[in-house]
């Protein structure tokens, strides 16, 4: 009897035993599964906190680039007719160097600069044989017949390379009327609503674009013009609103974002001005972000919405990774648990330093994350400073000195000439520069537009253009048989044009250059050669000039910023391929770039995608 009592006994000691393991297997198992629903939970409302904070940052950047953009043509404008307004008898050629440095790379989305006059219906004989006399010869003023108004186009420079005739009533475009009446009325510059350009207004429904005009009242200031202090006119540039965001959103947004341009001068009404749209798709998770835009005289509001490209949704894989290190800690506790019991301090142990590990990995995610979002940033507002806050003043500098030099130049003595020669070198290296820093700066950025590309075709452009004269008739530059490859087209000409440039211009003193450009198929690659005959490169130096900043010995004296080399090797890199240099046995220098062949570069051209 008592050993059936105590085998009874030990049998309920066992089960109960049983069961307090089997209550601290399901506690562990509980406890491992919340701890990883809670690690993945934590993902992803960091996913989501870092999705908000992308979209904030790429909106202050778009509406930063947008009231730069806006400044600057209001700006430059104001410049423009000032200098028109300081002719003592402004004229057609005058007109022309006036807005020689106005183009579409500095202006996006510009369409044209122009000078309008008005004039009522019986004076457009005198107004027309006047601007014939000051040399737009071609001129003939079309009014817009049953009206007596009449606002008429009488110099132009395109931008966008359409042919426009001058000589066009702007009567009908009240849009463009209400800008230039609020801008005479208040002197300052003014930007209309939103309409079809009249040249517009023929294009099929789908190529037309909303587009606005700014404009600037021209006042006589020349002590010797006749009309002093008298109203001469505009000086407008019109601006198509699709193409204005295309063209300077595109750049520092790509796909990240679609961008929406509201004109909200009226209460209460919102008109689209223009959208840019990128290939993504808009995110509906995160709501737009909306900035206020000040415009000359109009108020402006920008939408900004996420797409797939900035929020590409959390990462799955890091979450099935977590589900799966949490499932095969909690097995391995359950496991131990249950088998020794007295080791649950060492287990739960093991379960917090692995907890910790998992956090710890979570934070330099994070922190590595948050690394490349500070460079990108910094990259992008290099960029930014660049194009735009730089490049805007410095052409103007350049502008005025050109226009010193052929106006007052005459006049001045030879040291004062001196010092004008002096002021445009300056500006001349600063472009260069600020050319090669920009250069370097995207060099890695943005997307590849691959086509198939003539190398033989692209060094004959360059040697042409760097020397005056085709290859063939250029006797000491020999050019054999070059391929052809898939890649950028703009981006290789930029890797062949500073190979050659470096060739001609590193020779010495009274030497005439010597090169020899061939290439060689190795394998799936191609190896393109710049053989030179000048100064050289010391060997111990030879690893070290594709670094930025970076220079040799022997290149002391000649101009040059240390940035060619390093854009060389950003480009090519990109594509796939490497750069050196090697020593020429006849004296100089070999530099050599490896391009994938045609099919192998990154995004390559498949021949169905020719075919096409």
């Amino acid at each position: 009897m008592t050993g059936l009592r105590a085998a009874g006994s030990a049998l309920r000691a066992a089960a109960s035993l049983r069961r307090r393991s089997l209550v601290l297997v399901l506690v562990v198992v509980t406890l491992g599964l919340l701890g990883t629903g809670l690690a993945v939970a934590a993902l992803r409302r960091a996913d989501e906190n870092r999705a908000v904070q992308a979209l904030e940052e790429q909106t202050h950047v778009v509406a930063k680039t947008v009231s730069a953009e806006i400044r600057r043509y209001a700006s430059t404008l104001d410049d423009l007719a000032a200098a028109a307004g300081a002719q003592a008898r402004l004229e057609a050629s005058e007109f022309a160097a006036i807005t020689a440095e106005v183009d579409r790379e500095r202006f996006p989305g510009a369409t044209g600069v122009s000078l309008i006059i008005p004039a009522t219906t019986a004076q457009i004989p005198q107004l027309q044989a006047y601007w014939r006399a000051r040399g737009a010869s071609g001129l003939v003023l079309n009014p817009v017949p049953g009206a007596d108004s009449h606002l008429f186009v009488v110099l132009l420079r395109s931008l966008d390379g359409a042919t426009v005739s001058i000589g066009r009533d702007l009567a009908p475009a009240g849009a463009a009327v209400d800008a230039l009446n609020l801008s005479r009325r208040t002197g300052r510059t003014t930007v209309s609503r939103a309409y079809v350009f009249l040249r517009d207004e023929d294009l099929p429904p789908e190529q037309r674009q909303l587009s606005i005009i700014a404009a600037t009242p021209v006042y006589s200031s020349s002590s010797a013009a006749a009309d002093r202090d008298l109203f001469r006119g505009w000086m407008v540039l019109g601006v198509r609103g699709g193409d204005f965001l295309r063209e300077s959103i595109g750049v520092v947004a790509r796909n990240a974002v679609a961008v929406t341009l509201h004109d909200t001068s009226r209460a209460g009404e919102q008109t689209v001005l223009a959208r840019w749209e990128p290939p993504d798709a808009v995110v509906g998770d995160i709501g737009p972000r909306t900035v206020a835009i000040d415009a000359p005289q109009r108020v402006w509001q920008l939408s900004v919405s996420a797409t797939n490209h900035l929020l590409p949704g959390p990462p799955l894989h890091l979450e099935a990774l977590t589900w799966l290190a949490g499932g095969i800690i909690t097995v391995l506790l359950a496991v131990l648990t249950a088998a020794v019991t007295s080791s649950r301090d060492r287990a739960l142990l093991r379960v917090d330093e692995a907890t910790a590990a998992l956090r710890d990995d979570i934070t330099r995610r994070e922190q590595v994350e948050e690394q490349l979002r500070r460079r990108e940033e910094e990259l992008v507002g290099f960029a930014g400073v660049i194009a735009h806050d730089l490049r805007g003043p410095l052409a103007r500098i350049s502008a005025y000195t050109d226009f010193l030099r052929e106006e007052a130049a005459p006049g001045l003595d030879s040291e004062h000439r001196e010092f004008l020669e002096r002021v445009r070198g300056g500006t001349t290296r600063m472009q260069l520069l600020l050319d090669d820093l920009l250069d370097y700066a995207t060099a890695d950025n943005g997307s590849l537009r691959i086509s198939r590309v003539d190398l033989g075709a692209v060094v004959a452009d360059i040697i042409a253009e760097r020397t005056g004269a085709p290859a063939e008739q250029v006797p000491h530059i020999a050019v054999g048989p070059l391929p052809v490859v898939d890649g950028d087209p703009t981006l290789l000409r930029q890797v062949l044009d500073n190979m050659i440039g470096n060739a001609l211009k590193y020779t010495g003193p009274g030497q005439i250059p010597h090169l020899e450009i061939t290439a060689q198929e190795r394998g799936e690659s191609w190896r393109v050669e710049v053989s030179d005959r000048g100064i050289g490169i010391p060997a111990g130096e030879r690893d070290k000039i594709f670094a930025a900043f970076t220079r040799a010995g022997t290149s002391l004296g000649y101009e040059g910023t240390g940035l060619g080399l390093a854009i060389v090797q950003r480009i090519v890199e990109r594509h796939g391929g490497h750069v050196g240099v090697d020593g020429n046995d006849h004296g100089g220098s070999v530099f050599w770039v490896t391009l994938p062949a045609v099919g192998s570069a990154p995004g390559a051209l498949s021949p169905a995608a020719l075919a096409v």
